[in-house]
């Protein structure tokens, strides 16, 4: 019977073991990859982390695994397939074997969705970006193109337009879907154009990208901007599959507040997964050392 168990080893489920180790809790932590990081393994550099700046997302994310390491924390590869509560405790079915638990922390994170066009997965993290605050600065100066028309999208395109010289918002209809005051200060800003009723065809670059071919869905034409970076805000969708029906949620995020606790008693949520306005690796990190302050206490009622 373990005190905690953490599923996931992303930044919020690395910071997690930490302070769980720290705080000397029969702890372990689950990752169902080969490899601990999260998403921070694809990113190319993050500038943005406090105290390591300039960093390769890898080197981050084997910093943090080392850290958790060296002071003892446990690791198990296992892919968590469902979870039950009975008697006051927890029973995670993996695919290795059952574990029983007295809390849980579902650190499981979100993926962006992709638009699966060429050049994509190849030039992700040179050139290609799912986070305009995480990378944004990188191109400073520079030509972007951000692809959505939510209220992510026209935040991240507003966000680049301060520091970008062209930005391009490419969006599939003649609408923008973000709340009316965005959109007025998007058609307010110069350097941001628009690029209605199309969408994105390819992503071109040898190394690095270089452009983008966009068709317009009305006339089929197609053209090319040449530019130096692609964002794409068309939204994530967080690994939550397993909590369904135990937790309350909200479009598949686990309704979480900074304490990290869920509406189930012992099941806390840190990280992507949960429902927060801001999804960054410091935020991540902030969530694990959260949700195991609240677990210590939650253990001291048992």
């Amino acid at each position: 019977m373990y005190d905690l168990v953490i599923i996931g080893s992303g930044p919020a489920g690395l910071s997690a073991a930490i302070y769980a180790t720290r705080a000397e809790l029969n702890a372990v932590t689950m990752e169902k990859g080969f490899m601990s990081g999260g998403q921070v393994l694809l990113t190319e550099t993050v500038d943005n982390y406090p105290g390591i700046p300039n960093v390769n997302g890898f080197d981050l994310g084997q910093k943090l695994r080392d850290h958790a390491d060296s002071l003892g924390a446990v690791f198990i590869e296992e892919e968590i397939q469902s979870i039950e509560k009975k008697d006051g405790f927890f029973v995670l079915h993996g695919l290795s074997a059952d574990y029983e638990t007295k809390t849980i922390i579902a650190a499981t994170g979100a993926q962006h969705r992709h638009l699966g066009v060429e050049g994509e997965e190849r030039l992700a993290g040179r050139g290609v970006s799912y986070c305009a605050t995480c990378d944004g600065a990188l191109y400073k100066g520079k030509t972007v193109a951000v692809v959505g028309g939510g209220n992510v999208a026209v935040e991240d395109a507003l966000f680049l337009s301060r520091m970008c010289a062209k930005v391009y918002l490419i969006h599939r209809r003649s609408e923008l879907r973000a709340v009316r005051s965005l959109q007025t200060q998007a058609f307010k800003t110069e350097n941001l154009e628009l690029v209605w009723d199309s969408v994105l065809d390819e992503i071109t670059g040898a190394d690095d990208v270089t452009g983008v071919k966009v068709k317009n869905v009305k006339t089929g034409e197609t053209t090319e901007l040449a530019l130096d970076g692609v964002f794409v805000a068309v939204g994530i969708t967080p690994d939550s599959r397993v909590f369904d029906g135990l937790v309350d949620m909200e479009a598949g995020f686990i309704k979480a507040g900074e304490d990290g606790a869920t509406s189930l008693p012992g099941l806390y949520a840190a990280g992507d997964v949960r429902t927060k306005a801001m999804r960054q690796i410091v935020t991540a990190a902030a969530d694990g050392a959260n949700c195991v302050h609240s677990i210590d206490e939650y253990l001291r009622t048992l």
